[in-house]
């Protein structure tokens, strides 16, 4: 298949932004890098702006969707942009300038190639947000603890329990989709996480991350113990590859 089927259009930037597509394209300083700490800021401010746009995006090609549904993207919506402005906050406390490091759009790219809600929530907020509360309780908030950043500590803190909250909706409501539209949903989302771990690939490459599940994380944001040791088996099995 050609890479190419994987990601839809990129999102608009500005002229301070420059936009890579694959992990090579961006500044991966070590972390014992002075510049460390502002990259990674100002990644995570863009990729809380891909967040924005995605559940944005979700809003607009989806005006069929339950109205409590709409209601809790708008939601995160709102999540999204206070994650935005913090991020930058830290990010220029610390010297940092929009526009200073390469950013990559790969999420916004990936979710935006596919044509169903449900695959989409599956995507976005079961396994992009999901791993994403994964990586912060285990590694970024202990990182931030460590090093005396205590506004990182705090940022993150906040950050968690939104994201918790946008995985929680997104179990809801992928349920509900499913027992509303049978078995096609079940192969829309099937299809729509095969897609993009194989996009993840791509962006990647070898430096593809798996964080340990945080077991009582995932309960709270909605999984079952089943699913939760399903995605132990996967990450353990990708671990190992």
């Amino acid at each position: 298949m050609n890479v190419e089927e994987f990601f839809g259009d990129s999102p608009a930037r500005d002229d301070r932004f420059r936009v890579g597509e694959i992990r090579e394209h961006l500044d991966n300083f070590p972390t014992d890098h002075p510049e460390y700490t502002r990259e990674f800021l100002h990644r995570q401010m863009n990729e809380e702006v891909n967040g924005l746009e995605m559940s944005a995006r979700n809003i607009v090609d989806f005006p069929e969707a339950p109205w409590e549904l709409r209601m809790a993207m708008a939601r995160q919506c709102w999540d999204e942009a206070r994650h935005i402005d913090a991020f930058r906050d830290c990010m220029e406390r610390r010297g940092g300038e929009v526009g200073q490091y390469r950013v990559m759009n790969f999420q916004y790219r990936i979710m935006t190639k596919i044509d169903n809600l449900v695959g989409r929530l599956a995507v976005q907020n079961r396994s992009f947000e999901a791993a994403g509360i994964d990586a912060i309780q285990v590694e970024i908030i202990e990182r931030s603890r460590r090093g005396g950043e205590d506004d990182l500590v705090a940022l993150f803190d906040a950050q968690l329990a939104d994201e918790v909250q946008h995985v929680r909706y997104a179990n809801v409501w992928v349920k509900k989709l499913t027992e509303m539209t049978g078995p096609r949903a079940l192969m829309q989302i099937a299809r729509a996480v095969h897609l993009a771990g194989e996009a993840l690939k791509h962006v990647a490459g070898e430096a593809l991350m798996f964080f340990p599940v945080d077991r009582a994380l995932r309960k709270e944001a909605g999984f079952d113990d089943t699913e939760i040791a399903a995605a132990e088996q996967t990450i353990a099995a990708n671990s190992n590859a």
